[in-house]
């Protein structure tokens, strides 16, 4: 007890633990695999960022996003930690040569399931020492394995044998998503801990809309409200144009998707982490790992594809514990427009027959006959299944993905979103905040009332007479 607590004060300058960091700790001390899940802004890193400084070996660390190793790694340096290192593409050649000739040298080492599943890794794993093995954002296992990412899937094989204790951290779970997780990674004797994804400083909103009274309303609840804050769409092109609405008001905003490149979005995610922008016009890639306490708002101009999407974005508000309102403009088609971009890059039954006629499947991609996640999905599933049951198991995934969609699109129009949001992760409701939500009655500016904009006359001079000029989105 009195070394953690030493460890927190010196290593991380922090006087006592949050809420369950400390049970979480000591269960990943105590050689258990450990399954996490803690509300966006409890401190999941520092549960095996402590450790690291208490076990003997290497803190392995296996993340979904280069952005997030990057922010992972940079917050480990700004704590004093020297021997930490990421390995993925952002590194020059060099950099990349020095990382692995001193692979079992670093504290903290970062990779992402992709980089795991390559042989050159998996064969030096088995020859280092390993203090933990620790699964940041563990719902991506179920999230994105079966359909997008699938070395997610394959995560254990990669392990050794002779593993350390695995720690799996979330903020958001169902019971299925868990098992998923404590499957997938072979966890044993699995001890849970679970925090309530409820964030009580966090009214949700769901507006019916159309197209354009859509964009004219999220620029006018921009401009009235103040930020920071992320606007999330579904289209590369429509993070611009919101953008570049916002700017013409006199918004400091821009935009980031994944078609950006790597060194770009870096520069705009440390602009939003440094103040120089306040607001962020995104596809749902911008947010995860992103460490900024003070975000008021988060803007839907969709229906996401998930609940735990939605709950993954609309957490990353009020980490500071201050109010945050999270909108959601929807129209009536959004859950069928949602779902054709679910099922957008989910292989066919010609897929199929194309893949077992080809002597080099890879071709197909090249040929541009199917998109790089398809055949990613589809290669993974033909090794594993009978080709008559991946035509199966891809309907499965579809039916799946539309059953995630409708219960979305249900809790937005209930009596309580909050209480289905709650209740979607197995949980219950036992009080509602004041300005619970929509369907509760809610008042904006009640809830953002220390946030409104100072020089609120002067955003608002001309933003009706710029956006007649602007044309509505398709």
């Amino acid at each position: 007890m009195m070394e953690l607590q030493q460890i927190l004060q010196q290593r991380f300058g922090y006087d006592a633990f949050r809420e369950g960091q400390q049970e979480i700790i000591e269960a990943v001390l105590s050689g258990h695999d450990t399954l996490a899940l803690l509300p966006t802004g409890m401190g999941k890193s520092l549960c095996y960022q402590l450790p690291g400084y208490v076990v003997e070996g290497t803190i392995l660390v296996i993340s979904p996003l280069l952005s997030l190793m990057q922010d992972q790694v940079e917050q480990l340096r700004q704590f004093g930690e020297k021997r930490v290192a990421a390995l993925n593409s952002f590194l020059s050649f060099d950099d990349k040569q020095f990382v692995w000739q001193h692979f079992d040298a670093f504290r903290f080492l970062f990779l992402s399931p992709e980089m795991l599943a390559s042989d050159a890794v998996k064969n030096r794993l088995q020859q280092m020492k390993l203090g933990l093995i620790v699964v940041d954002e563990a719902h991506c296992i179920s999230q994105w394995g079966f359909d997008f990412r699938p070395e997610y899937l394959q995560i254990a094989e990669a392990l050794p044998k002779e593993r350390p204790p695995i720690l799996a951290l979330s903020a958001t779970a169902t019971n299925q998503i868990m098992r998923d997780i404590t499957h997938y990674l072979g966890m044993e004797k699995v001890s849970t801990f679970i925090h309530s994804v409820d964030r009580k400083n966090i009214h949700y909103e769901a507006v019916e809309t159309t197209s354009f009274e859509k964009a004219n309303a999220i620029i006018q609840q921009v401009t009235q409200f103040e930020g920071p804050g992320i606007i999330y769409t579904q289209s590369r092109k429509r993070t611009m144009e919101y953008a570049s609405m916002l700017q013409q008001v006199g918004i400091r905003a821009t935009f980031y998707h994944g078609g950006m490149e790597q060194q770009d979005r870096m520069f705009v995610q440390r602009q939003f982490m440094h103040d120089e922008v306040d607001w962020i016009c995104a596809t749902n890639a911008f947010g995860m790992g992103i460490h900024k306490n003070n975000i008021r708002q988060i803007i839907h101009d969709h229906l996401p594809q998930n609940v735990a999407s939605y709950m993954q974005e609309v957490g990353r508000a009020g980490r500071d514990g201050g109010e945050a309102l999270a909108t959601l403009y929807y129209e009536k088609r959004d859950a069928e427009r949602t779902l054709e971009m679910a099922t957008l890059d989910l292989p066919t039954d010609w897929h199929i027959s194309r893949y077992m006629a080809c002597e080099e499947p890879q071709q197909l991609v090249e040929a541009g006959e199917m998109t790089e996640t398809a055949f990613r999905v589809l290669h993974y599933w033909m090794r594993q299944l009978a080709p008559l049951q991946v035509s199966q198991k891809i309907q499965e995934l579809a039916s799946e993905k539309q059953q995630q969609v409708m219960a979305l699109a249900k809790i937005i129009t209930a009596p309580c979103i909050r209480t289905q949001l709650v209740a979607y992760f197995d949980e219950e409701l036992l009080e509602k905040p004041k300005n619970c939500c929509s369907g509760c009655g809610l008042q904006k500016r009640e809830i953002l009332a220390p946030y409104i904009e100072k020089n609120e006359p002067k955003a608002l001079e001309n933003w009706q007479w710029r956006l007649k000029h602007l044309l509505p989105f398709n």
